[in-house]
């Protein structure tokens, strides 16, 4: 089974180091997926775009930010979920807007 909700970390160009990082430190720790910007952007040429790493038994995705914060880490973090099609991403939008007026 497909883990739906995977933890998302925006980092702004040192993300494949912290998860080389992050893998290192369980012994069933990998780095399951990695695709990096181009030379057409918008992410600086090589940085990564989008990965998926392993840690524990959990999923957890990883970027490099194109756009420029104030930080080099967000302090935050999002959650990604996996939709099977546009019904659902559309259901669980409406969802939550209509949470958001109560």
């Amino acid at each position: 089974m497909t883990q739906k909700i995977k933890t998302f970390l925006m980092f702004e160009g040192n993300c494949e180091q912290a998860m080389n990082f992050y893998v290192s430190l369980f012994p069933d720790g990998a780095i399951t997926g990695i695709t990096r910007y181009g030379s057409e952007g918008p992410g600086k040429e090589g940085t990564v775009k989008q990965a998926t790493f392993a840690l524990a038994g959990q999923t957890f995705m990883g970027i490099d930010s194109p756009a420029r914060h104030g930080f080099t880490f967000t302090p935050s973090m999002s959650l990604f979920v996996d939709c099977a099609d546009e019904a659902e991403i559309d259901a669980l939008f409406a969802s939550s807007a209509m949470a958001g007026r109560r």
